[in-house]
């Protein structure tokens, strides 16, 4: 992430309630497009290794900071994050904006949380396919009983600090909490970089955005296109029974296992996923 890859665009979009949002276009501009949805207090430049990728140069990349984080406006107020309409909202607001032909819905973590309210709200059809990478189909008391106590264990993946006002709590919190995320550590150099646009999320408003409670399996089962549902084998984050339901309950679900990675197998694993990415993304195409 030192050499982080340049966009051949970028917008500012209005989003779920006139709510601004930062996107950038990657790739090609008349490729087939694909739309990248990322985690919970984290950026669009997490998918770098994508936006750069030589398998994945024929797509058009485009990638958006989720309202309250990155370079997108940070509304204070608690509506602005409740329910799937600022979230599905925001999705819809950039396919309609950027004119996204059937784009395959990319979403990692929180983001595989914010294409279900996609999903909850408009349903498959106006997408080619999705892709569920280290998420599931259920949040909060919602998510696998297992899945909850692996977590509730786990002080890094709880990460309290992050909500924190005290800064030197916070970002140890934070760092405590990207590690986690990594079976295969990132540089020092490329940790310092997503650290930073880590704590471009302020505390209020990464507690409002983790706790949500939502049951998106309906949405699931109601879906007409594949979804691929990747999840690495050394997951802390999003534990095995959360994407067990994910690829038992979307009703066409591609399952793959990345033995090496932990939560983010996209960025430890990137030759196999880019490869894996463009094969699906190119299915149908």
């Amino acid at each position: 992430m030192t050499d982080l890859p340049t966009p051949f665009a970028t917008h500012r979009i209005a989003g779920h309630g006139g709510t601004s949002i930062a996107v950038a276009e990657y790739g090609a501009p008349d490729g087939p497009p694909i739309l990248f949805v990322h985690g919970w207090s984290q950026s669009h430049l997490s998918f770098a290794r994508q936006f750069a990728a030589p398998e994945l140069a024929g797509f058009r990349m485009v990638g958006f900071d989720l309202r309250g984080h990155g370079a997108s406006d940070k509304p204070t107020a608690p509506d602005a994050y409740d329910g799937s309409e600022p979230w599905g909202g925001d999705i819809a607001a950039v396919i309609e904006a950027l004119s996204l032909h059937r784009p395959l819905l990319l979403g990692w973590s929180m983001g595989g949380k914010a294409l279900c309210d996609y999903l909850a709200l408009h349903g498959d059809t106006a997408l080619r396919a999705t892709a569920m990478i280290g998420t599931g189909p259920t949040s909060g008391k919602f998510i696998p009983p297992e899945a909850r106590a692996l977590r509730m264990a786990d002080e890094a993946v709880l990460a309290k600090g992050m909500l924190s006002d005290v800064l030197p709590e916070n970002l140890a919190a934070t760092q405590a909490f990207l590690r986690a995320c990594f079976h295969q550590q990132p540089s020092e150099a490329d940790f310092a970089a997503m650290l930073g646009f880590n704590m471009m999320c302020p505390p209020e408003i990464r507690g409002q955005t983790r706790q949500r409670h939502a049951d998106y399996r309906p949405a699931a089962r109601a879906t007409i296109n594949p979804c691929l549902v990747v999840w690495g084998a050394h997951e802390r984050v999003m534990p095995r029974p959360i994407f067990d339901e994910c690829a038992a309950e979307f009703a066409h679900a591609e399952p793959h296992v990345f033995e090496n990675s932990g939560h983010a197998p996209f960025w430890e694993e990137p030759e196999r996923f880019n490869a894996l990415l463009a094969e699906f993304a190119s299915a149908g195409v």
